[in-house]
């Protein structure tokens, strides 16, 4: 489409029609029902919606790695593990953690460890690769602790130098500085199926005799299998290192059954773990949750008919996609943030409350709110009234902010059949988590105040996820809905809330993105956050971002960012152009109130311009966020909610600034 052509018609149409009421270009019209249709197409029968979450091979690897252990090879489903993996493989050799990304040593030795098992000969060219980019990357010495347990488990690395998950973490309270319930809600899930299978150290040689041997540079030594210490000596990760040491002293007496507390704190993780299995799809409703609970689950006895075990397996078999020639595992289901996001888009742009899908929606959104005070009263005790909703079908103890904060964005816009049985639902999930804001005012994904630092220096925390900090993305996010509820900036938390954000953006105006890739996601759910209060958006602080996220627009007028910028920020804001993060960027501009900007003009082009016959948008790059630096997601339905959303705000803001003239602003 023509930039200049899609400007003078919108002209035309403002001035020529004053008379009769403004109407928007029959371009974006048309873009907008045919997103409108494509999405309604997409809805399941009972009223959801839901996208595949696509990941890296490591998944997939993984599960290969536990059949061989557990001595059950499915040969058929190994192949299509095969094609899948192979698929995915790099022409330099290696394996990435996201699209577009460098070969990763996690995720490539993995990949090379699978397709080792499944028979793959070590002399095939795509072994040779891999077997090249491993070393180059440092080899197995240089995995994460997680996957050097996993590697233990075959006997492909030595358990004494794996670092030690005691058991006994499930026993300290929360009078001791340091506990469970202050680690993050999904490295819980982790750890403690983690702590009994430490316990056991069950190692089982795969059965062809596999081993890894060629990829330790400097053969298996002390020197370096061993973590590193600080070179300075007074340093919290030298205090663990040598708390470490002690744990596998203290492994010697629990190995030969005198250690203290070790079959109280067994049994406890057991009753943990099957306390959580009750109205949850599996352990915290995640792939290495589940994955982790059944090897433990084996190592205290459970036979594999046993119906826990039958449970996780037919959990598992949920996340698989297999057709004819591969398989592929999503990390978790995302029903709820879906069907969310998809109905208040739909909402937005112009579909009536009334339309059967929309109540359809609502109906199975209110019948998810989670009435059961779950983990999250540990560290958040307020006497309130449980509620929440939480990202997957069920997984009732540990419900979370940002899909509880994007669900009640979605319920305000349908009213439904039953309008009191909405508002009251409305209301509890409303009070509850506004419990949930931390002490420098921001608002985390699933806990309070979940930030004790120190936890970040223990041996096994580098999957980079042991905390839950509060972020500028759900804090706004929660301002946004505050803001269309009314509420006043002059409110002591929406006082707080700002303050977290103003101290929270980055020198050149930007804000990081914990849960979305990144800068963008990030600025444009503040800027969206702040113009829902009515702040007056011509502040130099707001105008910052607003010239940033311009300032990295493309050519083809789109916006980009890939994963690097979590590992060095000099990335921000480049990459291939894609329509999710095209759309939040348009977003972020239509805050500040002028449809006639060239920038967002341009945007909206692209969106248009790229938009498919049937209403979708086609995008390859990863731009969820699961672990930064360690893992990454591609929601596919990002690709088509966000859009629409974008379409619609522009929409709204053509109507507004033509007919109607915007309330005083406030400044902060």
């Amino acid at each position: 489409m023509d930039a200049v052509l899609f400007r003078e018609r919108g002209l035309e149409e403002q001035s020529g029609q004053q008379d009769l009421g403004f109407r928007p270009p029959a371009e974006l019209e048309t873009a907008i029902g045919r997103s409108q249709s494509y999405l309604l197409s997409e809805q399941k029968a009972e009223g959801y919606w839901i996208g595949e979450l696509m990941v890296d091979a490591t998944i997939v690897s993984d599960l290969v790695a536990y059949r061989h252990w557990h001595g059950k090879v499915d040969l058929a489903w190994q192949r299509k593990a095969v094609n899948h993996i192979l698929s995915m493989q790099l022409p330099d050799g290696g394996w990435n953690i996201y699209p577009g990304g460098p070969a990763e040593v996690n995720a490539t030795i993995k990949a090379y460890l699978a397709l080792k098992l499944a028979g793959v000969p070590v002399t095939d060219p795509h072994m040779l690769r891999a077997r090249e980019m491993a070393m180059s990357l440092g080899g197995v010495p240089r995995m994460n602790t997680f996957s050097k347990l996993s590697l233990a488990l075959l006997g492909l690395f030595p358990w004494q130098y794996v670092p030690t998950i005691p058991c006994e973490i499930i026993l300290i309270g929360k009078w001791f500085y340091v506990n469970i319930n202050e680690m993050s809600s999904w490295s819980r899930s982790i750890l403690v199926p983690l702590s009994i299978i430490n316990h056991f150290k069950p190692t089982r040689p795969p059965k062809n005799n596999v081993n890894l041997d060629e990829l330790y540079p400097d053969g298996i030594h002390e020197r370096d299998l061993a973590l590193a210490p600080d070179p300075e000596r007074l340093t919290w990760r030298n205090f663990f290192l040598w708390l470490d040491r002690l744990h596998k002293f203290a492994e010697w007496f629990a190995e030969h059954n005198v250690h203290p507390f070790r079959k109280r704190a067994l049994r406890k993780a057991e009753q943990w773990m099957l306390e959580r299995f009750e109205g949850s799809d599996g352990l915290a409703a995640i792939f290495p949750g589940m994955l982790n609970s059944m090897i433990a689950l084996n190592l205290l006895g459970y036979p594999d008919d046993h119906p826990q075990i039958v449970r996780i397996e037919e959990q598992l078999k949920m996340h698989q996609h297999e057709d004819d020639r591969t398989v592929r595992i999503e990390p978790c289901l995302s029903p709820v943030w879906d069907t969310a996001i998809v109905t208040m888009c739909l909402r937005e742009s112009g579909v009536p409350e009334d339309h059967p899908a929309i109540k359809k929606a609502a109906e199975w959104l209110m019948t998810k709110e989670i009435r059961f005070r779950g983990d999250w009263q540990y560290k958040n005790p307020a006497k309130v009234e449980p509620s929440g909703w939480v990202f997957e079908f069920e997984n009732k103890w540990n419900p979370d902010v940002d899909d509880t904060a994007m669900v009640l964005l979605a319920l305000r816009k349908v009213p439904t059949g039953d309008r009191q049985r909405r508002d009251e639902c409305f209301q509890r999930g409303l009070t509850w988590m506004m419990t949930f804001q931390c002490k420098d005012g921001g608002w985390a994904a699933f806990d309070k105040d979940c930030t004790k630092g120190v936890l970040e220096k223990v041996p096994f925390a580098d999957h980079n996820a042991m905390l839950d900090p509060e972020c500028a993305d759900i804090t706004s996010r929660i301002l946004e809905l505050l803001g269309y509820e009314g509420w006043s900036v002059e409110h002591p938390q929406v006082q707080k809330a700002l303050r977290f954000l103003r101290e929270h953006q980055e020198d050149d105006g930007s804000w990081y993105g914990r849960w979305g890739v990144n800068y963008i996601y990030g600025t444009w759910q503040v800027l969206r956050g702040l113009r829902a209060l009515n702040l007056d958006m011509s502040q130099p602080w707001l105008t910052r971002a607003r010239d940033w996220l311009e300032s990295v627009q493309h050519e083809d007028g789109g916006w980009g960012e890939r994963c690097n910028t979590y590992d060095d920020p000099v990335f921000k804001g480049q990459g291939p152009s894609t329509a999710s993060q095209t759309a939040w960027a348009v977003m972020g501009l239509c805050a500040f109130d002028d449809p006639e900007r060239p920038s967002l003009q341009r945007g909206i082009e692209y969106l248009v311009r790229m938009q498919n016959d049937d209403g979708s948008w086609t995008e390859d790059e990863a731009t969820g966020t699961g672990f930064p630096k360690v893992y990454y997601l591609k929601y596919d339905m990002y690709r088509n909610s966000w859009p629409l959303l974008a379409l619609a705000a522009y929409r709204q803001l053509l109507v507004r600034t033509a007919e109607t003239p915007r309330a005083p602003a406030r400044a902060v």
